[in-house]
């Protein structure tokens, strides 16, 4: 480690830091001008932030059928939260100590793990809302991952690595790589894919509460107190990291630090933050500018995402680049 440097590991440290500290912030900015869009007042900004404090104050209660796995999803899906940070570039063009212990793949793979937890956990509940939220969750989630994979074979073809931080170094490398046709259809697809995964699609779903049409919602009913905190925390820092890669790895990998001097990691955790507020705002947009449809539109919407993610690898070998 050099004079005037960060540790490697203290940096990797402060990746999870941003991530877990700045999820409820951008989770809070997005609904706020969601409401202000729709010609609402809207909730504070800061007010997950104090409903995650609220809510760890208060009893954790559990239905008398549920077992263990009930208490234990919402700890399990929050710890596989923490892990992702690890494994891509959330502050650094360079490696850290375990930023190659996973490639982007098993950053998903994670990513997935949590979402199983949160389902299982929902199941387990006996509720009957809980369970439907829970298998729904769990169809589109079957639609969501071919998506992935055919994003990440594409995006792995391009840049010759499934590594995050080489994918982001090759994208930075030249402005060539950002047009290639390949790369726009790969990462116009993962665009497809994090809309339908936080919940931004223009289809009455994650956030509803009409049990017609909830997803998310319907998982966490049975959840209280600390449960409760963790699984809204967790799906901030959920949108959040879906957020880091698209920025990070496909559509602005810059503001990065290059050495781990403290006011170039200042500069970049200001940099992702804004830039994650700025996608947050595209989003609540989008999500507001078009009208409401019905829930099996889903499967057409992730039905397109995969078609992109397919265009992308066959343009790749059909020398579209």
């Amino acid at each position: 480690m050099q004079e005037g440097q960060l540790d490697p590991a203290a940096v990797q440290a402060l990746q999870v830091l941003t991530i877990v500290l700045a999820a409820p912030l951008v989770s809070g900015f997005t609904t706020h001008v969601e409401a202000r869009i729709q010609g609402r007042r809207g909730p504070r900004i800061l007010q997950p932030y104090f409903d995650i404090v609220k809510l760890f104050g208060k009893e954790n209660l559990a239905p008398e059928e549920a077992s263990w796995v009930f208490l234990v999803g919402p700890i399990a899906a929050f710890a596989a939260y923490l892990v992702v940070p690890l494994l891509i570039p959330v502050l650094t063009t360079f490696g850290l100590p375990l930023g190659y212990m996973g490639d982007i793949l098993g950053g998903g793979f994670v990513l997935a793990l949590g979402g199983f937890a949160v389902a299982l956990a929902a199941a387990e509940s006996g509720a009957p809302y809980a369970q439907l939220g829970s298998s729904r969750a769990m169809t589109f989630g079957a639609l969501i991952e071919p998506t992935i994979l055919f994003v990440v074979f594409a995006v792995s073809l391009i840049t010759a690595t499934d590594l995050p931080y080489a994918m982001a170094a090759t994208v930075r490398s030249s402005a060539n790589e950002m047009v290639r046709p390949s790369h726009v259809l790969a990462a116009i697809a993962f665009f497809l894919v994090v809309l339908a995964d936080t919940g931004r699609i223009p289809v009455e779903t994650h956030s509803g509460t009409i049990e017609l049409g909830m997803i998310d919602e319907a998982r966490t009913l049975e959840h209280s107190g600390p449960a409760l905190a963790l699984l809204k925390w967790g799906s901030a820092m959920k949108q959040m990291i879906l957020y880091v890669i698209l920025i990070d790895v496909f559509l602005a990998p810059w503001g990065l630090a290059s050495t781990g001097r403290p006011s170039s990691v200042a500069i970049a955790i200001a940099a992702i933050v804004g830039k994650a507020l700025m996608l947050g705002v595209v989003f609540a947009l989008i999500d507001d500018s078009f009208s409401k449809l019905r829930l099996f539109k889903i499967t057409e919407f992730l039905a397109a995402a995969f078609l992109l993610a397919v265009m992308a690898v066959l343009v790749f070998y059909l020398g579209g680049a």
